[in-house]
C-alpha cells in the first residue's frame, strides 16, 4: 500500500535517475517498484527504440504535462493534455521526444473483481 501523504510541494522531491538514459523522475508516492506515482522528465532527443515495444504486468496511466512524445510504432505525436491508460500486457512504444517532455505517471496492480 502507498504511504499516506497530505498535500506537499512536489518541487521538494529531488529528481533522480530512472534507470532509462535521459529520463529523470520524482517519485511522489510508492508502495514498491511497480505501484507508484511519479513525474517523469524525458530530455530532448530521448529515443527508446532499443527497448522495442513495451509490455508490463501493471496498469499504467500517463498524462503529458509538457513537450512532445512520438509513438514510433503508430507514428502519432502527442503533446500537452494527452492521456493514456494501459492495462497489463498492452503493447506500446517505442517512443521518441524531440523537445523533451514531462509526464505524470500512475502505476498500480489491477485488483481482481468479486464477480458482482
Amino acid at each position: 500500500m502507498k504511504q499516506e501523504r497530505e498535500f506537499f510541494a512536489v518541487e521538494g522531491v529531488p529528481w533522480a535517475e530512472s534507470g532509462v538514459p535521459g529520463v529523470r523522475e520524482r517519485v511522489l508516492s510508492a508502495a514498491d517498484e511497480v505501484v507508484l506515482t511519479r513525474v517523469a522528465r524525458w530530455a530532448a532527443g530521448v529515443d527508446t527504440s532499443e527497448a522495442g515495444v513495451i509490455r508490463h504486468e501493471y496498469v499504467e496511466e500517463v498524462y503529458l504535462l509538457e513537450g512532445d512524445l512520438t509513438d514510433l510504432t503508430s507514428g502519432e505525436t502527442y503533446g500537452v493534455g494527452h492521456y493514456a491508460c494501459r492495462p497489463p500486457g498492452m503493447p506500446h512504444g517505442p517512443y521518441r521526444t524531440v523537445a523533451g517532455c514531462t509526464m505524470l505517471e500512475i502505476r498500480y496492480r489491477e485488483q481482481p473483481t468479486s464477480g458482482v
